[in-house]
């Protein structure tokens, strides 16, 4: 790791400071590259509800995809912000790794792609992009090709504090409930709490996403909370959480802390990432947050809150 890198990493801290006007180009590499990984282990993977078989985990390096089947063996890839490479890791003890540095998304997607044949993974994706308005084929993107090894650390510093305390948040709830996990559609972390209620149809209409996969998603009755590093329509990180279907009155509720407010264009509440991380305590705020949206969703949805929750720091010893 170079003397760069070491210092960005002593003055990140936890909760590190995320600009997305430096973090911009970044971020769109990095969302194009995650897609092309998660878009593996979509292939690969048995379908899971909600499309829980699709997304990454935040790891103690990174972001990886978990065990992938491949017949008789199993492997993972992951990106690895530490030392900035993508192992490919088969059960067998093969091992190749990519180089993540400034390089196009076309690059990206050759080169792992053909590392994954030449290990007997055979593997073929639909290149391009999910979720963005106008994609570009994964082997034509030369547009995006920004990979800035401060911002990808800081960025997963980020997602290293907010899995844990999402976590925290999801172990208070003991129906049916997603993982913690990372969308590379969306490119955000979320966490879902379900109340076993049917949910009328959604309307679907997500940018270059089947109404179907969408229709699943939002089945039954969820209240839902995530982080997001932020695009260029939002151009700011922040957390956010929402109901579907979303009950009268939800959008005047109250909720904390005072930073947190209605988005009205976004039809979610939304807290800034820097009203987390200037907190005092950054923990607390985050999850009263997280609290008080779902308290505002459940009550509105009169889910049965008694037979849905635990207290917090639960143990059955």
């Amino acid at each position: 790791m170079s003397q760069r890198e070491e210092l960005a990493r002593d003055a990140s801290g936890a909760w590190p400071a995320l600009e997305y006007a430096r973090g911009r180009a970044t971020l769109a590499t990095l969302h194009m590259w995650t897609q092309i990984v998660g878009k593996v282990r979509m292939e690969l993977t048995p379908w899971v509800n909600h499309s829980w078989s699709v997304p990454l985990y935040v790891s103690p390096r990174g972001l990886r995809t978990s065990s992938i089947p491949a017949a008789p063996e199993a492997f993972e890839i992951e990106f690895d912000f530490l030392e900035h490479r993508l192992p490919i890791v088969r059960s067998d003890g093969v091992h190749r790794s990519l180089e993540l540095r400034p390089r196009s998304v076309a690059d990206f997607y050759h080169e792992l792609m053909a590392t994954l044949h030449e290990i007997g993974i055979a593997v073929d994706i639909h290149p391009a992009p999910n979720e963005v308005p106008e994609p570009i084929p994964f082997p034509e993107d030369e547009t995006h090709a920004d990979y800035d090894p401060e911002y990808a650390y800081a960025l997963w510093r980020a997602l290293l504090q907010v899995d844990r305390v999402f976590t925290e948040f999801r172990a208070r709830f003991i129906g049916k409930a997603s993982p913690v996990h990372f969308f590379w559609g969306s490119f955000d972390l979320a966490v879902t709490r379900f109340s076993g209620e049917g949910a009328p149809p959604h309307p679907g209409g997500i940018p270059n996403l089947p109404d179907e996969i969408t229709r699943e998603a939002y089945s039954h009755e969820v209240s839902s909370c995530g982080f997001w590093p932020g695009n260029d329509d939002v151009p700011r990180a922040m957390f956010y959480s929402y109901a579907y279907p979303t009950p009268d009155g939800f959008s005047e509720a109250t909720v904390a802390p005072d930073a947190a407010g209605w988005s009205a264009d976004l039809g979610e509440f939304v807290l800034p990432w820097d009203a987390v991380r200037e907190s005092p305590d950054p923990d607390g705020t985050l999850l009263a947050f997280l609290e008080s949206t779902y308290s505002a969703a459940a009550d509105l949805m009169a889910w049965d809150r008694e037979a849905l929750e635990r207290p917090p720091g639960y143990r059955p010893l």
